[in-house]
């Protein structure tokens, strides 16, 4: 599933652990797809790290299921709406 252009609440939080995991791992053909999807990232989660929670994690925060973790809970406590529930 392509996240581009989605917002998080038409996501289903396996879809964005996927697309961290993607990102995370480096797991695209260009640099310029990599790029695009950590900008993409960033305007999705809404976090004031940004890129910084997968790049440069808080100490026992690293990994893309800690990433998910941070941003469901940074979006829950600032009243941002969070993943699709099925």
């Amino acid at each position: 599933m392509s996240v581009m252009n989605k917002r998080v609440s038409d996501l289903l939080e396996s879809d964005f652990l996927s697309f961290v995991t993607r990102v995370y791992n480096n797991d695209y053909d260009t640099e310029e797809q990599h790029i695009d999807a950590v900008l993409e990232f960033k305007a999705l989660s809404e976090h004031p790290s940004g890129s910084d929670l997968i790049f440069y994690p808080e100490p026992g925060k690293s990994g893309p299921t800690a990433v998910v973790e941070e941003v469901k809970a940074w979006r829950a406590a600032n009243g941002k709406p969070g993943f699709k529930v099925v």
